[in-house]
């Protein structure tokens, strides 16, 4: 057999849960120009340059992907987050209560994203989506989601100072807000920075059609205590009108070939985005990797049929936790009992990504699994653990449409790596928030080190 090239690094002595297909394990991993090229007997990718690192019984696997993050904002705002001072009954505060921008101008943007990048590294997290940048936000009071946001991030990507692979989807209204379909139609026709492969990549829009259930905003079949069942956000006079521009919308990003991110968490919200989705495929095939976000009273109908449709389901385990006394008391226990159903999405094979929504509360993953854990309800196992894991790393891969570079530890894939202090599969779900991160590896590049 000839020599193998000698590897840039290479990490041994530990465990590399891969997440593969088959779920293998190794005991070493080897990496060349960014790119895994061993997994298991890497020692003899060692030559005379390449960087060894002894896990000392550490456990590495990919690296985080927080799927649903909003970078600068949190970038801006850490270590604060929306609801780590919020009085408990009270349900969650508008982005647009802020008191004047959190960044001004481009040098606050640029250290807000380069901030971001500092606390995902610190994390594990070598992935994350933006949802939500764009015109709609030009003037908004953060300053956090607008298209100079976008194009910073453009700008960053091209000269490799990301330290985080970033999705984007655009947002052609306002954050938490109505959204016009003129103003929607308009922005399509707009392009988007170039992309840089692997680093920035814009896949789409994200569309606001509705609130949510503790600000009696989300759209649904339920009674607010004051007798009003919340609305779409889309323009309109008349529910009917607003249903109507919803699902033209849907149909003119379906059509053009987008991913469509939709914020639905209301029963009737999710119902009319699903047929609007369904509509938009049956009419002009599959595009797109298509997801509701948030999803709080997606109805079980609704769930059976997000597989055959491919639409994913981006749930925040920490949100559900923190806020189910706020929706119990908006919309009642027994309409609480049935929110944010994970187990049976789960048991029905729907795609489902757990995500942070950082910083509404906080990007740490280990926090999500342990909250994801105590929202299904089921016992500790290995099982459970790889599960939830998965959906902070494969899943989100396939949510970005890069699941054949990334989300897993296999030969010719992206080196983007998580290393903890413990094995994750030996730890119960509500330990998991104890087990340091160790190291952070993007690219091939150690970019975080205890």
């Amino acid at each position: 057999m000839p020599t193998p090239r000698p590897a840039d690094l290479v990490l041994t002595g530990g465990t590399v849960l891969t997440f593969d297909a088959r779920d293998r394990e190794a005991d070493s991993l080897a990496v060349a120009g960014g790119r895994v090229v061993a997994v298991g007997d890497a020692e003899a990718f060692i030559g005379p340059d390449t960087r060894v690192v002894d896990l000392r019984g550490r456990t590495a696997l990919p690296g985080i992907n927080d799927s649903h993050l909003h970078g600068a904002w949190l970038g801006a705002l850490w270590p604060r987050t929306l609801l780590g001072s919020a009085p408990v009954g009270h349900a969650e505060p508008s982005v647009t209560d802020s008191a004047g921008p959190l960044v001004a101008d481009a040098e606050g943007r640029r250290k807000a994203i380069l901030h971001a990048g500092d606390i995902a590294a610190r994390l594990g997290i070598t992935s994350y989506t933006e949802p939500g940048l764009g015109p709609g936000e030009d003037d908004g009071p953060t300053g956090c989601f607008g298209s100079a946001v976008l194009d910073e991030y453009a700008a960053l990507a091209a000269e490799g100072l990301l330290r985080a692979r970033v999705t984007v989807l655009r947002l052609f209204g306002e954050l938490d807000g109505p959204s016009s379909p003129d103003a929607f139609a308009k922005g399509l026709t707009t392009a988007p920075p170039q992309a840089v492969p692997r680093w920035l990549n814009v896949t789409g829009v994200k569309i606001f059609a509705d609130g949510i259930p503790p600000m009696r905003s989300a759209w649904t079949h339920h009674c607010y205590p004051d007798g009003t069942s919340g609305r779409l956000l889309v323009d309109g006079d008349h529910d009917p009108d607003r249903e109507a521009n919803l699902r033209a919308m849907i149909a003119l990003a379906h059509r053009a070939g987008h991913q469509i991110g939709v914020h639905a968490t209301g029963d009737r919200t999710i119902e009319v985005v699903v047929d609007a989705l369904a509509d938009a495929i049956a009419e002009h095939g599959p595009a797109g990797r298509h997801y509701l976000i948030h999803g709080d009273l997606v109805p079980p109908p609704v769930l059976d049929r997000l597989p055959d449709l491919g639409i994913g389901l981006n749930a925040q385990p920490c949100i559900a936790v923190t806020t189910a006394p706020w929706l119990a008391a908006a919309l009642g226990e027994d309409v609480l009992r049935t929110a944010w159903p994970l187990r049976e999405a789960f048991e029905r094979g729907v795609r489902v990504c757990l995500s942070s929504d950082a910083p509404v509360l906080t990007p740490d993953w280990r926090h999500s699994i342990a909250a994801a854990a105590r929202w299904l309800g089921l016992p500790a196992s290995r099982v459970l653990m790889r599960r939830l894991l998965r959906a902070h790393t494969v899943l989100p891969a396939h949510q970005d449409g890069a699941e054949d570079w990334k989300g897993t530890l296999e030969v010719g894939k992206a080196a983007d790596l998580c290393v903890l202090e413990t094995n994750p599969l030996d730890v119960a779900p509500a330990d998991l928030p104890h087990v340091g991160v160790a190291t952070t590896i993007v690219d091939g590049r150690i970019v975080f080190d205890a």
